[in-house]
């Protein structure tokens, strides 16, 4: 998977935007503006997503492309390698996972219906 095709990915789910809330090299894509995922433009080859902390540590454990995020609460985001050991049917699984984590947190006349 490519740094597009992750962008493409994300933007594909129901409800999902994109901006630069921090500076002009960050991108966040958003579910009903909660974030989900974060590219760095300066670190195109990682990405990070929003993960359950106990599947995180599993992940984390299997896969030598994904550790805790950088900046981020490690506890809930993972940094993953775009050209690591993580195949491109789990990044998509992941993608959606990371939304599915934010559509969960949301109060109940905001959440998405899939």
């Amino acid at each position: 998977m490519d740094i597009e095709q992750f962008r493409l990915a994300c933007l594909s789910l129901p409800f999902t935007s994109e901006d630069m809330p921090f500076d002009d090299t960050v991108v966040v894509f958003r579910l009903k503006g909660k974030i989900f995922g974060c590219i760095a433009l300066d670190q195109p080859d990682i990405v990070i997503l929003k993960c359950d902390p106990e599947y995180s540590l599993d992940l984390r454990a299997q896969y030598s492309a994904i550790e805790g995020a950088y900046h981020w609460n490690k506890k809930y985001w993972n940094q993953i390698s775009l050209f690591g050991n993580v195949p491109d049917e789990l990044f998509l699984r992941l993608i959606r996972h990371a939304y599915l984590e934010v559509n969960k947190k949301l109060p109940k006349k905001d959440r998405v219906e899939l």
